[in-house]
């Protein structure tokens, strides 16, 4: 156990000066006395010269660790300062875009940019505490184009949240079609759309997918038409079935009494005849009434010694 506390102790070490090597924080008479204690920390000497020779480099180095501690405690409190300071700019953020009824979509998009960019801000300042070098900056910034060619994907991503926020296909709450699936709009986020299904499943969409695909909005409107397939026997009374099916429509409370409801025969197969039942509804009680009817309808064709067919 002591052995494995030693060597952690020196693998931090090391690694704590050789990053100090690395930045250029340290003097160029220093380096080399550095250098030669994070060799020997890395050697096969043993524990006991290891430690030795690490307690007299501290001791010697006293001021300038004093230095570094005073640095980090000052970073400490300028990040958590600067985290409350996150958390007030996104809450004032939000107020703001609330006193102004801005969209709820529009919302979640500006929130989550908003939210990467204060971080951003706060880890710059950090930086700039900590003295990064002119080069690390350089390098950060030639390195800049390689990134940007790696996250296309994700700048894509962007671009379509934008468009989405933009030219408005959808808006939080809607029910829409896209890429093959289909469920109402939780979130329009930096990078992604969320859905919920109506089984409470969510599926998470890239903005550029959609963007680039068709979108079928279901909720645009204020009614949706309600569309039924069934198939039933060759043997069937269609006559009868389909004056009981209007008198279902009828009566049933969220139907539109206003609109046509109909009961056709839309095909003819080998075996089957297939049929639809067609009527309007609220857009938001599309479902309840689909599955409500489904049910019904089933009784009704299985007295009619008919077959449903979803």
């Amino acid at each position: 156990m002591t052995t494995f506390l030693y060597n952690r102790l020196f693998l931090a070490s090391d690694t704590i000066f050789r990053v100090l090597l690395a930045t250029g924080k340290t003097k160029d008479a220093d380096s080399a006395d550095i250098k030669q204690l994070a060799d020997t920390l890395n050697s096969n000497a043993s524990n006991e010269e290891k430690t030795n020779f690490l307690i007299e480099y501290l001791l010697a180095q006293r001021s300038v660790l004093l230095d570094a501690a005073k640095t980090l405690l000052f970073v400490l409190v300028i990040f958590l300062i600067g985290r409350r300071l996150v958390k007030l700019g996104l809450k004032l953020t939000s107020r703001w875009m609330e006193k102004h009824e801005v969209e709820v979509s529009v919302q979640n998009f500006v929130m989550s940019f908003a939210k990467v960019a204060y971080n951003m801000i706060l880890l710059f300042i950090i930086a700039g505490i900590l003295g990064v070098s002119a080069t690390i900056v350089a390098f950060v910034g030639s390195a800049g184009l390689t990134i940007g060619l790696a996250l296309q994907g994700s700048l894509s991503n962007l671009a379509g949240g934008i468009l989405i926020l933009t030219l408005k296909p959808f808006k939080v709450g809607d029910y829409i079609i896209a890429t093959g699936a289909e469920g109402t709009v939780q979130s329009i986020d930096v990078f992604y759309t969320r859905l919920s299904t109506t089984d409470n499943k969510i599926i998470v969409i890239p903005n550029g997918t959609i963007t680039n695909s068709n979108i079928t909005n279901s909720t645009n409107a204020s009614k949706r038409m309600l569309i039924l397939n069934f198939t039933v026997s060759y043997g069937s009374n269609v006559q009868e079935l389909r004056t009981r099916l209007l008198d279902l429509l009828a009566h049933t409370e969220k139907i539109s009494k206003e609109d046509k409801m109909e009961v056709v025969v839309d095909k003819l197969t080998p075996f089957k005849v297939q049929m639809q039942l067609k009527a309007w509804t609220k857009t938001e009680d599309y479902w309840q009434v689909r599955y409500s009817l489904f049910e019904t309808l089933k009784e009704i064709i299985e007295e009619n010694e008919a077959k449903l067919s979803q």
